[in-house]
């Protein structure tokens, strides 16, 4: 249940009636608002190990979708930041597709993700990328109304598929996130995600090895093995955690660490709603969440030093920010998200 699935869970509600089809289905791992609809998975879901490795079945998830029939539907809503939008919708059906990101392993972050895989990836990626390039970029006609989750998003829309997008943000349950007092609040710095190269975990801990700040990081990911190795003692790692320990280290850090170029970010959001202030690139989806000096400090670049400078900045006047962070946090309720996209919607079904 991440950024996307509490999308799907929106328009789940928003849709009470409506069909799922997705290409692997945990139900596990989903809420009882999406179990309760009927889900169709593509044949990507019989394929060996497919709830685990469904990652490397990604050349075959073109073809799985154009099988789908969905003659029957007059509104489809993909959801996608991958190729869901390459479904065939029937010639008098509405297709609006929520893109949280355009495909970013093909297209901006393709040499991130090459430098970083494994040999054999390394090997086909160049071959499997040129095709899904072109997939992609004509399977984009196929959508009649484009929403994308951030200003960011919508900015690549335009560059990759040359369409104008909708900016609607995804909906964030703020409600569940309440500030502390002010004695309870701790002495350390705060990251949280998935230890992936392209959210730049390395500048963060090579900050905070130099500073000698004290520093939680809440996740794990491909990354955590390297750097527990590097990281001195002022850095903890406390790997996955459960929802309460994850909202107490929220209302509690000094601030929220987020040096990676994102397409939104709802953990931003979630720390904001718990009351903290955001330290963060002044890049990608975060500008719509945090103005410089409002609720937060930005920095230009992905640099240590910058990231140092940033926090030297914010320690200057801590209280500054902290009467505005829960406020600003309600622009992204799911109420908001409803109103919004309901009215998409209503003006591409007339």
């Amino acid at each position: 249940m991440r950024g996307g699935e509490k999308v799907l869970e929106a328009l789940c509600e928003m849709y009470p009636d409506a069909d799922i089809f997705t290409h692997v289905y945990d139900p596990d791992n989903v809420s009882e608002i999406i179990r309760s609809h009927n889900v169709f998975t593509t044949f990507i879901s019989r394929l060996p190990f497919a709830k685990k490795l469904y990652k490397l079945y990604l050349p075959f998830m073109p073809l799985a979708l154009e099988l789908l029939d969905l003659n029957n539907y007059d509104l489809i809503i993909s959801s996608e930041s991958g190729p869901a939008k390459g479904i065939i919708p029937g010639p008098g059906a509405t297709h609006i597709c929520y893109c949280h990101s355009p495909m970013r392993y093909i297209w901006d972050h393709y040499h991130v993700y090459h430098k970083s895989a494994g040999f054999m990836s390394r090997l086909l990626m160049p071959l499997m990328s040129h095709y899904l390039r072109q997939w992609d970029a004509v399977s984009a006609a196929r959508t009649d109304v484009f929403v994308a989750n951030s200003s960011h998003v919508a900015n690549r829309i335009k560059k990759y598929y040359r369409r104008n997008a909708v900016v609607i943000h995804p909906p964030v349950a703020v409600e569940d996130f309440s500030k502390v007092d002010k004695s309870e609040l701790g002495d350390f710095y705060l990251w949280a995600g998935e230890l992936v190269a392209y959210k730049r975990p390395d500048i963060l801990v090579e900050a905070f090895n130099q500073s000698g700040k004290k520093l939680v990081v809440i996740g794990d990911g491909p990354e955590l093995k390297k750097l527990k190795v590097v990281a001195k003692e002022n850095i903890q790692f406390l790997g996955k955690v459960d929802f309460n320990k994850l909202k107490w280290h929220f209302s509690r850090c000094k601030a929220l660490i987020f040096p990676g170029e994102e397409d939104f970010g709802i953990i931003p959001v979630e720390v904001l709603a718990s009351g903290r202030p955001v330290i963060g690139l002044a890049k990608g989806g975060l500008l719509d969440i945090v103005d410089d000096q409002e609720v937060g400090q930005l920095f230009p670049d992905a640099s240590v030093s910058c990231l140092q400078h940033s926090i030297d900045l914010f320690e200057q006047d801590l209280s500054k920010f902290e009467d505005r962070c829960i406020q600003r946090s309600k622009k992204f309720t799911k109420d908001i998200f409803v109103s919004k996209f309901s009215e998409v919607v209503r003006k591409a079904m007339s």
